[in-house]
């Protein structure tokens, strides 16, 4: 091979070495930011800085630009000339539809489930079900509402249909930002979350599709409500939708 050659060569792979750097980079800074804008370490309303986040973060103004641009395609921040970037908040528009859409696909996937869950899959809903009990009892939120996630997502695996699997997973981090505000608005939801799970996964178990159905929408309703609703906060108000 050519002295030419080699040379080449080298730099074609330091380049490409490079360009797998920068893209490691983008990543990181995007799963970061995202995972503060969960937790709510950058709360809804806050103004970010590619300066300010860079320095944060300990990466160049690059990846954290490309980062911002990505949490724009999903809603997560607002980029403008004139305000710069800004953490928005969810609408009452974007709740009312994250519901609305989460009852139409996950009552059909209760409903298809019931009575025709694996061994294996029963037990896999048992061991979520037990960890959201110990939850319970120990007052545990931060996890109630990881395990709550879970719970969805596992049920929507166990059909096997791959493109309401992929759409579910794509709403995952809406679903832990809304499960959130549920719980951060009205803390006594960790002590109802948890039945109205159980009664969910007791009619899939039963065998029953309506039964399944029917907890689905009254506990996906019911946090619509909560969030929806203008009231004190001690005030619960059920969902009182259709009924067996």
């Amino acid at each position: 091979m050519t002295t030419e050659k080699k040379a080449n060569r080298k730099r074609r792979t330091r380049i490409a070495g490079e360009g797998n750097a920068q893209g490691l980079l983008k990543d990181q800074a995007y799963t970061e930011i995202k995972r503060r804008i969960l937790a709510n370490e950058f709360e809804p309303g806050t103004f970010l800085s590619e300066r300010q986040v860079s320095e944060l973060l300990d990466v160049s103004k690059t990846p954290i630009r490309a980062a911002f641009q990505r949490l724009e395609l999903e809603g997560f921040v607002s980029i403008s000339p004139q305000q710069g970037v800004v953490v928005l908040d969810l609408s009452m528009d974007d709740i009312s539809d994250h519901f609305e859409f989460r009852v139409a696909l996950e009552c059909f996937v209760v409903s298809s489930l019931a009575g025709h869950l694996t061994r294996q899959q029963e037990e896999r809903l048992e061991e979520n079900l037990q960890e959201q009990r110990e939850c319970m009892a120990e007052n545990d939120l931060g996890r109630t509402v990881e395990l709550d996630g879970k719970f969805h997502l596992l049920l929507t695996g166990f059909l096997g249909n791959r493109e309401i699997e992929r759409v579910m997973w794509q709403l995952r981090d809406k679903m832990h930002r809304v499960i959130q505000r549920v719980h951060d608005r009205y803390p006594e939801r960790l002590a109802s979350n948890y039945p109205e799970h159980q009664k969910i996964a007791d009619g899939i178990l039963a065998g029953d599709p309506e039964k399944a159905a029917i907890a689905m929408e009254t506990h996906l309703m019911n946090g619509r409500q909560i969030l929806m609703t203008p009231r004190s906060r001690n005030q619960t108000i059920p969902y009182r939708g259709r009924q067996r």
